[in-house]
């Protein structure tokens, strides 16, 4: 087994309020957020972990939530350098931080670029008040406008908007007119992708009504097409670039690549070659027990078994639209491509899949049909 990337995922917990669709760990903000004991917290969850890092420096770190721009320029500051204190960047590190723009003050990405960050992804969903109503956003579409205008004037390197369809009573033209209004706003990055209802959330207990699935199907195929001809090139499933503004740090997941995982619920995926293990973590879910000091951080950690690892490593991979090298397969699981042969020759058979010279290659019908694919791997 080789070392891939190393990437590190930090979970900030705290929204306003939470979304009916949302089933990430988020907790609605009660007064206010123990942002200097959360940071603190941070740190030692991550020295806790860096035996796992095996002398690698940071290839790319994702700050996700909940909503992390609650917390200050300042706290983002003192958390990036100690993190590069204790690891150590690539030169050419990218550092995304996410946003919603109900909680995006005037110039608050410049104290975040300030502070390291130098690619933002901003959480618009829709730019139509009745749908980001039926959404439970707190912003509207002004808010979201002002933070593309301060995405643009704070220094970036990028930034992403992520834009939903498929929301409810959507129709075509509703969906095409959100995609194209984002368009105008000119972010580099678009992550477009369907809603869908996820288990214990508001909306699986209540499910709103959504398209059709013939609407979804013509919305998917007119979005891709509008993008397209915009310059956005589609890279994996919802992700949509400009030239040189691919995600690193989504790549590096899809790729099959390592990552620490801290704060509440967090998850990490780490290879340790000298053991021909892949170590999967999570670290402890809601914010009081994470930050009780009697406590470990840590909640639960396994190895994926040998048995489960080609699934994992298709799961993520399968999501790119580029050829995955055969190589990789071997290198990054511990196993050789003989062990799957039966199945990859099946998923040719169905038109799933496509020999590239030394590489897979998802055909479109694999991509249509991706759980059918997967499936065969389980």
């Amino acid at each position: 087994m080789n070392l891939p990337p190393l990437s590190l995922y930090v979970h900030v917990p705290w929204c306003v309020q939470k979304c009916p669709y949302c089933d990430f760990n988020s907790h609605s903000q009660k007064g206010t957020i123990p942002e200097q004991e959360y940071i603190g917290h941070l740190l030692d969850d991550l020295k806790a972990d860096l035996h796992l890092v095996q002398g690698r420096k940071l290839h790319s770190i994702f700050v996700g939530g909940g909503t992390p721009s609650l917390l200050s320029g300042d706290a983002y500051v003192y958390l990036l350098e100690q993190i590069e204190a204790l690891i150590g960047f690539e030169d050419d590190i990218e550092i995304t931080l996410e946003a919603n723009p109900g909680t995006v003050e005037s110039d608050r990405f410049k104290h975040y670029v300030q502070a390291g960050i130098n690619r933002i992804s901003i959480g618009v969903q829709s730019l139509q008040s009745d749908k980001l109503k039926a959404l439970g956003r707190i912003h509207g579409e002004q808010e979201a406008l002002n933070a593309a205008a301060e995405a643009h004037d704070a220094g970036l390197n990028s930034f992403n908007m992520d834009l939903m369809h498929g929301l409810p009573n959507q129709t075509i033209d509703d969906a095409l007119s959100d995609l194209r209004r984002v368009i105008e706003l000119n972010p580099p990055h678009i992550s477009w992708y369907q809603l869908t209802i996820e288990p214990n959330t508001q909306f699986a207990s209540k499910p709103p009504k959504l398209p059709e699935d013939e609407t979804l199907w013509a919305i998917q195929e007119a979005g891709q097409t509008l993008l397209a001809e915009h310059g956005y090139q589609q890279y994996e499933i919802s992700g949509y670039a400009k030239s040189n503004y691919r995600c690193k740090h989504n790549l590096n997941y899809w790729r099959f690549g390592d990552y620490l995982g801290i704060g509440c619920g967090a998850h990490g995926k780490i290879t340790l070659p000298d053991q021909n293990q892949i170590l999967r973590t999570v670290k402890v879910k809601h914010p009081r027990g994470y930050m009780d000091l009697t406590k470990p951080y840590l909640y639960d950690s396994w190895h994926v078994a040998p048995e489960d690892r080609p699934f994992e490593f298709f799961m993520n991979t399968f999501r790119l639209l580029e050829p995955t090298p055969k190589s990789n397969f071997t290198a990054y699981t511990g196993l050789q491509e003989s062990e799957i042969e039966q199945q990859l020759n099946h998923a040719i058979s169905l038109g799933l899949l496509e020999m590239q010279g030394d590489s897979w290659f998802v055909t479109n019908k694999g991509h249509r049909y991706l759980n059918d694919l997967l499936e065969l791997f389980v």
